[in-house]
């Protein structure tokens, strides 16, 4: 870290320990850390904003880019926006910061305040992009509008999520719906979205409200892929009774970290249970296969259960693929 910030967050440490113990000298052992924890703390925040920063133009070159200047609408609140913004023809980043604004004063009650003044921050300035910043209109061509305009909103979105905020407000909503009523918040979510695309299509046009449809689920799937990861991990849990060697596989020959369960059987064939160990390791959708071979090399009735993992921190499986042999 820059030297120049390093004392800083040392004297800020040593400052709050000394509030704290007022007229007691403070130790260096105590100080250390306290600075670790404002280095990592700086370190989040600085990567963060980043991603907001990224979100946000890039949500700005979708709308202006592609769906401002072509009159099309999305989904959520920015479909909300955009159709205000095509009945009354007002500048849309009026309409992005009044549209949002229940999302998130309901957002600092549900989620938290910190939540909400992060999110605030990050469509006050979409809000400035939109208005002030000319993006170049990309095309003109409807299908491309639809993907491209959906891609780059859905970028934006994406991004400003892992940057701990929201540019678009509705998933509040689907949240706090989700809480009080038997639904998730994937079906409030397509609740919203079917009425704000009716409403295209009677006041715009059927054609609109169809190709909206189709930027919204570019969108959408852009979200998931940024949010997600665009590689999908898979937990794999091994039960067998040649669970020594299978460990020895992983580790050895494949190069794969695992977890050893100590576990219990419950199902013994004297109907007592017994002691066994399981497997735990995580491989790409990829290298599925490969492990599945591998298993039946050693034991084919091996009890396997796998699972999706949405994303990974940490570990071997980013630093070593699987080694062929």
């Amino acid at each position: 870290m820059n030297p120049f910030l390093s004392k800083l967050l040392v004297d800020i440490a040593r400052k709050r320990l000394q509030s704290k113990k007022k007229n007691q000298k403070v130790s260096k052992k105590e100080i250390v850390p306290l600075v670790r924890r404002f280095q990592v703390e700086v370190a989040h925040a600085i990567k963060e904003y980043i991603f907001i920063l990224i979100g946000v133009f890039s949500a700005g070159f979708g709308l202006k880019g592609f769906l401002l200047p072509n009159r099309f609408i999305d989904g959520g609140a920015t479909g909300i926006s955009l159709l205000l913004q095509n009945v009354t023809s007002l500048d849309l980043s009026y309409f992005l910061i009044l549209v949002n604004l229940p999302f998130l004063i309901l957002a600092s009650r549900t989620i938290g305040v910190k939540f909400a003044i992060r999110s605030i921050a990050a469509i006050a300035l979409l809000a400035f992009v939109v208005h002030f910043i000319d993006y170049p209109t990309v095309t003109e061509d409807k299908l491309l509008i639809s993907v491209f305009g959906g891609f780059f909103l859905g970028l934006g979105i994406g991004m400003s999520m892992r940057g701990g905020s929201v540019i678009d407000g509705t998933e509040v909503l689907a949240i706090f719906l989700s809480r009080k009523l038997s639904l998730t918040i994937g079906d409030v979510l397509l609740l919203i979205n079917i009425l704000i695309f009716s409403v295209g299509a009677y006041i715009l046009s059927i054609e609109t409200a169809l190709y909206a449809i189709l930027t919204y689920l570019s969108a959408a799937k852009t979200v998931d892929f940024v949010v997600d990861g665009v590689e999908e991990y898979v937990g794999v849990t091994i039960i067998s009774t040649k669970h020594e060697d299978l460990r020895h596989m992983l580790t050895k020959e494949l190069r794969r970290a695992c977890t050893i369960y100590a576990g219990k059987g419950g199902f013994g064939k004297s109907g007592e249970s017994y002691d066994k160990d399981i497997i735990y390791t995580i491989v790409t959708r990829l290298e599925l296969a490969k492990l599945q071979m591998e298993i039946d090399k050693i034991d084919k009735n091996a009890f396997i259960i796998m699972g999706i993992v949405k994303d990974l921190k940490g570990g071997m499986i980013k630093k070593k693929p699987m080694k062929d042999h």
